[in-house]
């Protein structure tokens, strides 16, 4: 079975991941803490984000892929609402892979525990919001 996947959706899920970064690591926001618990000194050149951004935006899309063909492949599974099995979908996969992951990483790099959650709970509301977008949009074919 291939899944049906909106590509419509899984841009928007990509770039909606470029606004819950920058708005999760604002320096009004999270970005202070975030930088003194990482221990990243701000450059003052703006072009030392733009290979950071690339990579985020490759990454982004593949989250939103990979999201929107389990989201179908679990939909096609379970039947009911493509909404909703997104959004479960979207959750089990950040508990499983996303934020265990980071639990484990974290532990042996020593972070500190603060930023470990910080971490994982802007992962989390980017694969919601990525969620809500893709489960929204549903593919032409359900």
């Amino acid at each position: 079975m291939v899944p049906e996947i909106n590509y419509w959706a899984v841009i928007l899920a990509t770039l909606s991941s470029m606004i819950v970064g920058s708005i999760w690591y604002t320096p009004k926001v999270f970005g202070n803490y975030w930088m003194k618990q990482s221990g990243v000194t701000p450059s003052g050149n703006s072009a030392d984000a733009i290979g950071p951004i690339v990579v985020t935006l490759f990454v982004s899309f593949i989250t939103a892929w990979v999201l929107a063909g389990a989201a179908y492949i679990a939909f096609d599974f379970y039947g009911g609402s493509f909404f909703w099995n997104t959004v479960f979908t979207a959750a089990i996969l950040w508990a499983g892979f996303t934020a265990a992951r980071f639990i484990t990483h974290d532990a042996f790099d020593r972070r500190p525990s603060g930023l470990t959650i910080l971490n994982i709970a802007h992962e989390l509301v980017t694969v919601v919001v990525m969620a809500i977008i893709i489960g929204a949009w549903v593919p032409a074919g359900v």
